[in-house]
């Protein structure tokens, strides 16, 4: 009776047991499960693009990493045609955009925008051993000009004062690397690019691109999730707050910019 008692105790500590271990692997994997899929074009530097391994680097790299961090999730990167990047995060095949993505009316009527985080500016540039230099916008009517696709600065130029005039002027391609090509090729006389790309490139080719002393406007950055999700933006808002506060994104942007350029400011009428 006794060894009958005694092996039935031990299949309940058994069974017990494998529950308790299917049990910790369910929470595993559904911690696991906790992913934030990024929308990003992988072609813009410095903020997310392929180093001369294929590794996929840069300044929101970094970021998003750190804010997963924070949150106790992981991140997975998805690059995506960035001419379709409302269309891809409606159809949930991301959970935000965010990659250098700027700020518009648009994108505040159609999104949930985080805050704004980083500091741009869109600005113009021509080859440095030229005489080109954009010091008012009624030049750019005798200029040839490229920029990128569903760019934020194919926005602005759309939005500028003077757009009637120089409108057909303008040359669009997939990437900016595609468009400073043919900056260095003599094909276009400026480029209409963040400035954030343009100094990281230029760097790169060794001073090779200059900026015009006219403008196109401040910018600023900010993460875009689906319009209902703003569960979701209000974790990542919450998560840069305390990278900010706790000086992680200051270290962030020293690395890419060399200097701090970020900034948490919220975006009138976005709620």
């Amino acid at each position: 009776m006794k060894k009958k008692l005694f092996a039935l105790m031990m299949v309940f500590v058994l069974v017990l047991s494998l529950g308790l271990m299917t049990s910790c692997g369910e929470k595993k994997s559904d911690k696991d499960a906790e992913t934030i899929v990024v929308g990003l074009d992988d072609t813009f530097a410095p903020m997310g693009f392929r180093d001369k391994d294929g590794n996929l680097v840069g300044f929101d790299i970094d970021l998003a990493t750190a804010v997963a961090e924070e949150l106790g999730m992981k991140v997975e990167f998805k690059p995506i045609d960035w001419k379709a990047k409302e269309a891809q995060l409606k159809a949930g095949t991301v959970d935000c955009l965010w990659n250098g993505m700027s700020v518009t009316p648009e994108r505040i009527e159609g999104m949930a925008l985080t805050y704004k985080y980083l500091n741009n500016k869109i600005v113009l540039m021509s080859l440095a051993n030229s005489d080109v230099d954009v010091t008012a916008p009624d030049q750019l009517a005798n200029l040839k000009i490229g920029t990128q696709a569903g760019s934020a600065a194919l926005e602005v130029l759309e939005a500028n004062e003077a757009y009637d005039s120089f409108k057909d002027n303008i040359s669009e391609y997939d990437t900016y690397d595609t468009a400073i090509m043919d900056l260095k090729a003599g094909r276009v006389d400026v480029i209409a690019v963040d400035k954030v790309l343009g100094e990281y490139t230029n760097n790169n080719l060794g001073g090779e691109m200059k900026e015009c002393t006219y403008s196109l406007g401040d910018d600023f950055y900010t993460i875009g999730c689906a319009e209902d999700n703003t569960e979701l933006r209000d974790k990542l808002n919450d998560a840069l707050k305390k990278l900010i506060d706790n000086g992680k994104a200051a270290e962030i942007s020293e690395k890419w910019f060399g200097r701090d350029i970020m900034v948490f400011e919220p975006i009138e009428g976005e709620e």
